[in-house]
């Protein structure tokens, strides 16, 4: 069963409905919850890194999250929140991966935030992108962006400059856009995750 962390800062309704669709329990995860409970773990997110992150050090499951040995995934700010930095609000977040989340304002000549249907190419056969063909769009909304970096990067995507759209160090994994908003590719990639 899928265990999403409910912190106040998650995209809650359209990923539930996602899993409803894809017929995957799931149970929502407070402070003092037994993340042991679950199989998998989703950390859902949307906004301010440094709002989130304030939420999630508030329900008093941090440390909880960085041991966690079953397969988490971060969506969207819940990606960045696995990242050391962020740009936002000059935030330290959980730092399970040793990269930095940038803004795009100062690195590119587009419009921000970049919103809407974009190509994602993972670099590499992994789990989460199983059945899902190269150069899938996906669904973005996003200002910030983690930088690339090919010891983490499972998938990149380009706007302006290249940055990673999908992550991976060991049971974490993060996507950028929005699977739960991606139509076909993103249940897929949301089914992927739940064999992992």
């Amino acid at each position: 069963m899928i265990g999403i962390i409910n912190y106040g800062a998650g995209n809650i309704f359209s990923l539930t409905a996602a899993l409803d669709r894809l017929h995957v329990k799931y149970g929502m995860v407070n402070a003092g919850d037994h993340l042991d409970n679950y199989s998998h773990i989703i950390i859902p997110g949307v906004g301010h890194a440094e709002a989130a992150m304030e939420k999630l050090q508030a329900t008093g499951l941090t440390e909880a999250i960085k041991n966690l040995k079953q397969p988490v995934l971060g969506i969207c700010v819940g990606m960045q929140l696995l990242t050391s930095h962020s740009e936002e609000g000059n935030a330290d977040l959980l730092g399970i991966m040793d990269l930095q989340t940038l803004h795009f304002t100062d690195r590119v000549k587009l419009k921000v935030p970049h919103m809407g249907w974009n190509k994602v190419n993972p670099l590499r056969p992994n789990d989460l992108f199983q059945e899902i063909a190269p150069e899938t769009y996906f669904y973005f909304v996003h200002s910030y962006f983690i930088e690339y970096n090919p010891t983490f990067t499972l998938a990149s995507t380009t706007y302006g400059i290249p940055y990673s759209s999908a992550i991976q160090y060991k049971n974490f994994y993060g996507v950028q856009f929005h699977p739960e908003k991606s139509g076909p590719a993103g249940e897929q990639l949301l089914r992927n995750f739940c064999k992992i």
